[in-house]
């Protein structure tokens, strides 16, 4: 599958904004964001007219780069979340939070999107107590998701499991540290996803 191998700080700078790709680089002086808060290449520095359709396909890039989609992957969404009652906006977010590496990541058993992905890649998750290995899985309510009792003893483990607690995890969520295990009691709603996307800017722009 293809996917994106170039520096993830130039998305961040493309964007304008922190989108947090690299874990607790991110949060330290060495965030190359600090030092150029300006999109990349020769013309990062000039002034860009700022259209409609520019606002709206910068923010719909903003998404697919917070959640690690590919293009196919977030149009998809997008037609699911279409087709669903409610806001196409809300139902999109839903959708992307839902995923598997999100839900890892938003419980703390990951420092970033792009860890999580690579750590349900590589099988360390089960779900219901089957072996999850695809990070875009959509959890369920009262799904249980917990770390392989053969996977607990691993590096990235045993650092998640001591910071358990210092990072903020949503209410729909409920972390078990003693069993590494996530509960899901429900998909959250628009109000209590703190991701910084206009998402009725991505609804305009799909309904061209």
């Amino acid at each position: 599958m293809a996917r994106y191998t170039d520096a993830d700080c130039k998305r961040c700078r493309r964007e304008k904004m922190k989108l947090f790709l690299k874990g607790s680089k991110c949060e330290s002086p060495k965030c190359p964001f600090e030092k150029r808060p300006y999109p990349p290449g020769q013309h990062g520095r000039g002034r860009t007219k700022e259209s409609e359709y520019l606002l709206q396909l910068r923010e719909k890039q903003k998404a697919v780069r917070i959640y690690g989609v590919l293009e196919k992957q977030f149009s998809n969404y997008y037609a699911e979340a279409n087709r669903q009652s409610g806001k196409t906006g809300d139902n999109l977010l839903r959708i992307l939070e839902s995923r598997l590496d999100n839900v890892v990541f938003r419980a703390g058993f990951a420092k970033s999107r792009d860890m999580a992905r690579q750590l349900v890649n590589h099988g360390h998750f089960l779900v219901n107590g089957k072996k999850v290995d695809i990070p875009s899985y959509r959890v369920s309510p009262n799904d249980i998701i917990e770390v392989r009792p053969g996977s607990r003893e691993m590096t990235p483990f045993i650092v998640a499991h001591a910071e358990i607690g210092e990072k903020t995890v949503p209410a729909w969520l409920e972390v078990v540290p003693s069993k590494m295990r996530i509960i899901v009691h429900s998909l959250p709603e628009r109000e209590v996803i703190d991701t910084p996307v206009q998402e009725q800017l991505i609804v305009e722009l799909y309904s061209k």
